[in-house]
């Protein structure tokens, strides 16, 4: 019969799964072995989370540390607004043929800490999630990951978000001929796309990336 997870291991598989974080990304996260969490998780080894592995998970969900199995009298208190909320938009960002773009409005979102965001680099961020569809990026960009699209920074090179008349497309984007850019896919099965500029409206680069084991 399977164990049955303790509170706090079973939190930490709620919270991962409503994020849509993987264990091995969240443990890199951590800087720890990327089998760290699922280790934690499915053999309780360790059997309580460090404090500051703990506190650092918190944060990025957005929740007390007494959900993590932090014990209540010393458990630091939840600073609420400390916490940005970053927009998820009901449209798919295609890694394949394509998706055609729904109105761009929240449907929900996701809560990260201000800390967790300057220790990613993305403090001042324009930030919006959107979930991937399609194999053309993997194994960068599953699909099913939710990444995070940084509308400040439209220029250089980097995975993008691109839009392409009314569909939109998770490229590698690279300057090529004055005036032209290329898109290119992580997988070798789809050939690049050179196109004029102006064809394309670059929507944000892709700075964050989580999704299932």
């Amino acid at each position: 019969m399977a164990e049955k997870l303790s509170a706090d291991r079973a939190r930490l598989v709620e919270l991962a799964e409503s994020n849509r974080a993987s264990l091995s990304a969240l443990s890199s996260m951590l800087g720890r072995n990327p089998s760290y969490l699922q280790q934690f998780v499915r053999k309780g080894s360790p059997r309580r989370l460090e404090e500051q592995d703990r506190r650092k998970l918190a944060e990025f969900f957005g929740v007390g540390e007494v959900e993590l199995g932090a014990d209540r009298d010393l458990a630091r208190p939840r600073e609420s607004d400390d916490f940005l909320a970053v927009p998820r938009l009901a449209l798919d960002a295609s890694a394949g043929p394509g998706a055609v773009s729904a109105e761009e409005i929240s449907f929900d979102s996701f809560r990260f800490s201000r800390r967790w965001l300057r220790e990613m680099g993305l403090e001042g961020a324009d930030l919006s999630a959107i979930r991937v569809e399609g194999d053309s990026m993997e194994p960068t960009l599953r699909s099913g990951d939710e990444i995070f699209v940084d509308r400040n920074k439209r220029a250089g090179e980097g995975i993008h978000v691109v839009r392409i008349g009314d569909v939109l497309h998770v490229k590698q984007v690279q300057a090529s001929a004055p005036g032209r850019i290329t898109l290119i896919s992580a997988n070798d099965a789809y050939a690049p796309i050179e196109l004029a500029r102006d064809e394309v409206e670059v929507i944000g680069r892709v700075v964050w990336k989580g999704g299932r084991v």
